[in-house]
């Protein structure tokens, strides 16, 4: 049997039981992936790569996010330690976002997949249409 199904099979059970015996937050896939895969996170993470974003420079970048969800996305990528957030003491204060150690590092992880997703969207929404066609 190849190895790595062995593998990954046996990482599921391991997590699996740390989930019964203590919550979710024991699972290491599920505890750290939820942040970074969602619809905004992505977007936010690869501007946050380029370079440090004021917040309104951020909403300008991605128009179809909404004020509140930019702030709690933001919320939660600096929560988990991936962003880190700067206020200036200017009038008004202006707010600067940037990708700490550990979201560079994250970043660079994950940098692969979102070439790999430019390189095959096309791929993936004709099978989406093949498989809705096919009714099932």
């Amino acid at each position: 049997m190849d190895t790595t199904v062995v593998s990954a099979r046996r990482k599921i059970e391991i997590y699996r039981a740390n989930v019964g015996n203590g919550g979710l937050d024991n699972c290491p896939i599920r505890t750290v992936v939820q942040n970074i895969s969602g619809k905004w996170s992505a977007l936010l993470l690869m501007a946050l790569a380029e370079r440090p974003y004021r917040f309104g420079e951020l909403r300008r970048l991605v128009p179809d996010i909404s004020q509140r969800m930019l702030t709690q996305t933001l919320r939660d990528l600096q929560r988990d330690g991936y962003v880190s957030r700067e206020v200036f003491p200017t009038k008004p204060p202006s707010v600067e976002y940037s990708l700490t150690d550990l979201g560079r590092s994250m970043y660079d992880a994950i940098e692969h997949l979102f070439h790999w997703a430019e390189n095959n969207h096309q791929q993936v929404r004709a099978a989406r249409v093949e498989f809705d066609a096919a009714g099932d």
